[in-house]
């Protein structure tokens, strides 16, 4: 059995789809709704590299590339609001945060 475009959609659309019910289910903790953005750009990095393999076209692998280093920025950016938010305060729950406000 060969895998098809087919094959690697549905599974990009299942981690999507995975990550869009983490984000609805959990909106208290802010590590975990960071882990399902994470897994949501992975998925459509599945798509992208899909894509690109199929179609015989670098450009998707390489703008994976650009995605990937977006992401690892905005998790090190979010770790850090998030490490200075639990010294303050000792507790990262979303609903607490109304810190934050202008």
């Amino acid at each position: 059995m060969t895998l098809t475009l087919g094959h690697f959609l549905a599974l990009g659309a299942m981690l999507f789809a995975m990550s869009v019910v983490g984000i609805f289910l959990n909106r208290k903790n802010l590590i975990v709704l960071l882990m399902a953005i994470e897994l949501m750009l992975l998925a459509v990095n599945m798509n992208f590299v899909a894509f690109s393999h199929y179609l015989g076209d670098m450009h998707g692998q390489v703008f994976v590339f650009f995605i990937l280093t977006v992401a690892a920025a905005e998790s090190a950016i979010g770790l850090a609001i998030l490490v200075l938010l639990f010294r303050n305060n000792r507790n990262i729950n979303a609903e607490d945060l109304d810190t934050l406000k202008g």
